[in-house]
């Protein structure tokens, strides 16, 4: 629910400030007609983010238990996949999204104006897939109802809204290189986790060497140790009971099982060690290059 929260409050925001952003443009610009159509490529994008959210819930019903996992999991590597490139475009884009956003819209009023109609959508709309997507895997992972996650994600959205109008409106100031700097180490977290479910997928499907595909004939010890139970990086539900509260805790934060396989804890430190750095760096670096440049 933590991380449904948070994703929902996160790509709501990044929605509702580039939608300000355009119609706050297009209002001085004394345009409408534009505002108008701005509302219905946002309108569409919702439409198609709820759309994918339900054949992401309801479409696998009827396949077979490998055919399942290896969907549940290959979508759950994409869904990491997209929010990473999420969170570090944000980091690259948050300097000067305005400015190419009012270039955006001056070219897109050229003629009859419904290109602008597109920004919205495009804008919304890639928000609402990374989120659909990115709240199934999470559920999933967790093991939340997916309408339990659904109404926590909406929850966010609508916490966003209600920030990014008293944004737009001069009522609140929030920094937002210190909100989305933290809010992103917190999703890269979370999907390290996510991650490491996907891998437990894949290995169950098949897919990946694990503890449910027995090791290749005449396989050697380096090889044979990422199959069967050798797999198992260890087992701690004796201490931690799976269906406890602490275990929905730690898997539904920081992606923690308790049992987990190798390749699950090497993916998941992999990912954190290479993301976690990187991405405070040059978070860091961008805030002190904006500091520079101010006068």
């Amino acid at each position: 629910m933590i991380a449904t929260l948070l994703i929902g409050l996160r790509e709501g925001l990044e929605a509702a400030l580039v939608v300000g952003v355009l119609l706050a443009y297009v209002g001085k610009l004394n345009r409408p007609d534009a505002a108008r159509k701005i509302w219905l490529g946002v309108a569409a994008a919702i439409l198609l983010s709820l759309g994918l959210g339900a054949i992401l819930t309801y479409g696998a019903y009827g396949l077979s238990f490998t055919a399942q996992e290896a969907i549940g999991g290959f979508l759950s590597i994409l869904a990491v996949a997209m929010v990473t490139w999420m969170v570090f475009w944000m980091l690259k884009m948050s300097r000067g999204i305005s400015g190419e956003l009012r270039c955006q819209v001056d070219r897109a009023l050229v003629g009859s104006g419904w290109a602008v109609a597109l920004i919205g959508f495009v804008s919304v709309a890639r928000e609402g897939i990374e989120t659909a997507l990115f709240i199934w895997a999470t559920t999933r992972a967790s093991g939340t109802a997916p309408l339990v996650g659904f109404l926590t994600a909406i929850s966010g959205i609508l916490i966003a809204i209600a920030i990014g109008w008293a944004l737009y409106k001069g009522l609140l100031r929030v920094n937002l290189t210190v909100f989305f700097r933290w809010t992103g180490v917190l999703l890269l977290v979370f999907a390290a986790g996510v991650l490491a479910y996907g891998i437990h997928d894949l290995q169950e499907a098949g897919f990946l060497p694990g503890p449910f595909v027995a090791a290749p004939e005449g396989a050697g010890p380096v090889v044979a140790a990422w199959f069967g139970e050798a797999a198992w990086a260890f087992n701690v539900s004796h201490i931690i009971a799976p269906d406890g509260l602490i275990a929905v805790i730690l898997k539904g934060t920081l992606g923690f099982a308790p049992e987990m396989t190798k390749l699950e804890v090497l993916a998941w430190a992999g990912y954190l060690i290479i993301t976690l750095p990187l991405f405070l760096v040059r978070s860091y670096a961008g805030q002190h290059a904006t500091r520079k440049e101010r006068p």
